[in-house]
Parts: structure tokens; C-alpha cells; sequence
């Protein structure tokens, strides 16, 4: 039995760096949300309101992202 290890190290340095760009979208997904929650005690409301429209956009886009991602995975291991 012969083993491709340059192929092997092929498949782990995508799968790796995959990995990472995904949950790297996921957080900073959830870090834009967490900058669009509600101010804390004692704050005043408006401040920085477009922005937390802005981070709450931009949440939704790494999300949709990461979804796009893990749907063309599912689709390459059905196809």
C-alpha cells in the first residue's frame, strides 16, 4: 500500500486553513452582534447607533458567509 503524502498534505493544509477562515467568519460574526446589543447601564442610547447598524450588517454577512460556505461543503459531498 503506497500513501500519496504530498496529496495528504494537500487535503490537511485546506482543510486547515478552511477551518480556520470558518470559524474566524463565525466570531467575528458574533463579535458584531455583541457590538450592536443593547448599551450598557448608564450609557446613553444614541450613541454610536450607526455603527451598531453597521456591525449588525456586516454580523449578518459573516454569517450568510459561513452559511454559503458549509451549504457548498454539504453539496460537494452529495454531488
Amino acid at each position: 500500500m503506497n500513501i500519496d503524502w504530498a496529496a495528504l498534505g494537500s487535503v490537511f493544509g485546506v482543510s486547515l486553513v478552511a477551518t480556520v477562515a470558518l470559524v474566524g467568519l463565525f466570531t467575528l460574526g458574533i463579535v458584531g452582534l455583541s457590538k450592536s446589543a443593547a448599551p450598557a447601564e448608564g450609557a446613553t442610547a444614541t450613541a454610536g447607533n450607526g455603527s451598531a447598524a453597521v456591525a449588525r450588517a456586516g454580523a449578518y454577512v459573516c454569517f450568510a458567509l459561513c452559511l454559503g460556505a458549509v451549504s457548498y461543503g454539504i453539496y460537494m459531498i452529495v454531488a
